[in-house]
């Protein structure tokens, strides 16, 4: 187990690869930790140094007091690249680390090379839908909400036919932090960075899922649409794609990283 001070908290995070290979990080999404990107690792590490890490407030990350933005999040992500002495690096996030994607595309463009955005949004819900979950969490646990959160996050075949796997992810949900979670939660019903993305310059694949009803495929078109030059692709997938479509997930993200042209083309 690794962990860095940033002066703000303690993350933990896992740096993992040959040494002279391009570095690519990993984002997880509210309530997951950096196991949510085994599905890939192994693929991935044949081609990459992976920096996975447990964002703020989840995981064995520091649980520091709220509420978070994602300029912190993004923040976070900087404070590691340069505690490693990394210079540039590929980013993948899904969701909430999509959104932590979008803040470092905009405003760290010189430390971002490629850029995938997966199942994400750029402003997600109302504030009162926000603040909903977190007083049902303050007063009911996280427990209240697992059965809600997975009949988003999957579709109901892969509920019903992939349990091993829904449960791996489960126990992330289960054992994340109350006071993290929530924390993060302001952090993403705070977030509105649509009217920026435009000054993302960095090469963007956006992936969405056509069954996604935490961040509904609309999400992402507008984010490919408001960047330059930005790829948009939909998998058969609800909001984890990357567990639910792991294999046709990691071989888009890896085409896109290693500059192949998409099939077709």
């Amino acid at each position: 187990m690794a962990f860095i001070d940033t002066g703000k908290g303690k993350l933990h995070y896992q740096l993992e690869g040959n040494d002279t290979a391009p570095v690519l990080v990993l984002s997880n999404s509210l309530g997951t930790t950096l196991d949510m990107w085994l599905p890939q690792m192994p693929v991935l590490l044949d081609h990459f140094r992976v920096l996975r890490y447990d964002t703020r407030g989840h995981g064995q990350s520091e649980v520091t007091p709220g509420p978070y933005s994602i300029m912190q999040l993004g923040g976070d992500v900087i404070s590691l690249l340069d505690h490693l002495k990394i210079d540039r690096a590929h980013f993948c996030g899904l969701s909430m680390g999509g959104m932590t994607g979008i803040w470092l595309g905009i405003h760290a463009a010189n430390r971002i090379d490629r850029l995938v955005l997966c199942n994400t949004s750029a402003a997600i819900g109302v504030p009162e839908l926000w603040n909903t979950r977190i007083a049902k969490i303050r007063q009911d646990g996280i427990d209240s909400i697992v059965v809600d959160v997975l009949s988003r996050w999957f579709t109901p075949d892969f509920l019903a036919h992939a349990p091993a796997q829904v449960e791996r992810v489960k126990s992330m949900l289960k054992s994340s932090p109350m006071e993290g979670y929530v924390a993060n939660c302001a952090a993403v019903r705070d977030m509105d960075q649509r009217a920026e993305l435009q000054k993302i310059a960095a090469p963007t694949l956006v992936i969405g899922g056509k069954h996604d009803k935490a961040t509904p495929p609309e999400h992402g078109e507008l984010i490919a649409r408001s960047i330059p030059g930005a790829r948009y692709v939909e998998l058969n997938a609800a909001h984890l794609s990357n567990w639910e479509i792991a294999q046709g997930f990691t071989s888009q993200v890896l085409d896109f990283l290693l500059n192949k042209k998409p099939a077709g083309n």
